[in-house]
């Protein structure tokens, strides 16, 4: 299980991540802290998975806290105030979570983390199973065979995985080719990336994945035909 630490100036707010962590079974709680100096003193010296962090604490906030964290632990932020969301979500949190926030809640939330820390972990010569995209203020976990095409929108990404809205990341083409499976997935054009597998058929320079038609951009076309063919 990942090892996790809480921080919160207010104890019984500490004392609902406790009875939450202990009644998962998901994360070890090691430690709970009320001054943010105290928490940063003990990361120092110990190595930790994850942090449940406050956000508002009159001493120092929970933004400027974990900018000094030095080593590379996940968070996730509690906080009353969503305002705040942006601001994690630039930070790499993998999840925010508003007081009150309930038992299920609070369980999607560690699920996340403990997932992010085993793709993270994962032994690099395995291949990937999915990857995990920054979304809506958090992390999203996207299955690759889930992934019916990517389209890229100047600095922003829609990801279709079937019939609900598509995932939108800012992400650019070039960062999630460098994610992706390079023998399963093909650039085709500027605005495109698609999966092989879902490939049914080419005719006019034009690929259809079953309803959907996806054009192949000139200066993708030699690079896509020589690995179709072949």
């Amino acid at each position: 299980m990942i090892r996790a630490l809480a921080i919160d100036d207010e104890p019984p707010a500490l004392k609902v991540i406790e009875n939450f962590c202990r009644r998962s079974g998901l994360v070890t709680l090691d430690k709970t802290f009320t001054k943010p100096h105290d928490a940063l003193k003990h990361l120092n010296n110990f190595p930790t998975d994850l942090l449940f962090l406050d956000i508002q604490m009159p001493s120092l906030s929970g933004i400027d806290f974990y900018k000094e964290v030095k080593q590379d632990a996940m968070v996730i932020f509690t906080t009353a105030y969503s305002d705040y969301a942006v601001e994690g979500f630039n930070l790499s949190a993998v999840d925010y979570l508003l007081k009150p926030f309930t038992y299920d809640r609070f369980v999607q939330a560690v699920t996340k983390a403990n997932e992010y820390y085993t793709y993270k972990h994962q032994n690099k010569t395995e291949a990937p199973q999915y990857l995990f995209i920054r979304a809506d203020y958090s992390l999203v976990k996207v299955a690759l065979k889930d992934i019916i095409y990517i389209e890229g929108l100047d600095d922003y990404l829609k990801i279709y995985t079937g019939p609900d809205r598509p995932i939108v990341a800012r992400m650019t083409m070039k960062a999630i080719l460098e994610k992706l499976p390079v023998n399963d997935f093909i650039r085709v054009h500027r605005s495109f990336i698609v999966p092989f597998q879902r490939i049914r058929n080419v005719r006019n320079k034009v690929i259809s994945l079953g309803n959907i038609e996806i054009p192949v951009g000139i200066s993708y076309e030699k690079a896509f035909f020589d690995l179709f063919k072949g």
